[in-house]
């Protein structure tokens, strides 16, 4: 395994001073839960690492174009820090082979779970910023991101379900839609979160998906569909 380390390492150009905290973080729940209380799983680090990248990509962005509103900003760090795209980097740097797994989560595919090895980056990039500073952290992301950074910022993207919605009904009704979680289900790693959107004239509409955010834009779409028909009436 330490020759697999010394690649990742090469990879993502930073060597650890403390290579305890890369282990760490490549560490699950499940893997530290099978084995006993002094074994530490990465989900602080995961939360660390998450707010480093949310920065630095930001201020990439920021000054790579310059002439874009915050609304088109958040559109293109949400593609690019999105789950999917977390996973494919993981998966590119191996990650997914080094991940230390619960027998159980093991079985059920945990290894290849999008979820997983998006969080597993994001701890990585928690424990370079301990083991290095932020700047540490910054030329990491720089390294990983280098083909990945938008080349252009499109202003004529189609805008989502939930501002469009929130556009529709303040025309219509000259208010805006609610939004409640009404509940969530299932394992920590695949929970199905339940929103309901509520309309301004009393319609309420529920829907569902893998984060709270999937599930409003999920509702609000429903909630466009049904005034489209009801138009048309």
């Amino acid at each position: 395994m330490t020759h697999d380390l010394d690649t990742l390492q090469n990879s993502i150009s930073h060597q650890f001073k403390d290579v305890a905290l890369l282990e760490t973080a490549l560490t699950h729940s499940s893997f530290a839960n099978e084995n006993g209380e002094d074994t530490e799983d990465n989900e602080r680090l995961e939360f660390l690492g998450d707010a480093v990248l949310e920065l630095s990509s930001s201020e990439v962005l920021f000054a790579k174009f310059p002439q874009a509103p915050e609304g088109q900003l958040t559109r293109l760090r949400a593609q690019l820090v999105s789950e999917p795209a977390l996973a494919e980097v993981a998966r590119e740097l191996h990650i997914n082979e080094l991940l230390m797994l619960g027998k159980g989560e093991e079985r059920q595919g945990g290894r290849e779970r999008n979820s997983l090895l998006s969080d597993a980056f994001e701890a990585i990039l928690g424990a370079v910023f301990l083991d290095g500073g932020y700047s540490a952290a910054q030329h990491v992301i720089g390294t990983v991101f280098e083909s990945r950074w938008p080349e252009h910022c499109d202003v004529t993207r189609v805008k989502d379900s939930k501002s469009k919605l929130q556009e529709l009904t303040q025309k219509l009704f000259r208010e805006r839609p609610v939004y409640t979680l009404k509940s969530s289900a299932g394992p920590e790693h695949a929970k199905i979160f339940s929103v309901e959107v509520s309309l301004p004239d009393g319609t309420a509409l529920v829907a569902e998906g893998s984060s709270v955010k999937k599930a409003e834009q999920n509702s609000a779409l429903n909630a466009l569909n049904y005034l489209k028909e009801k138009k048309k009436k």
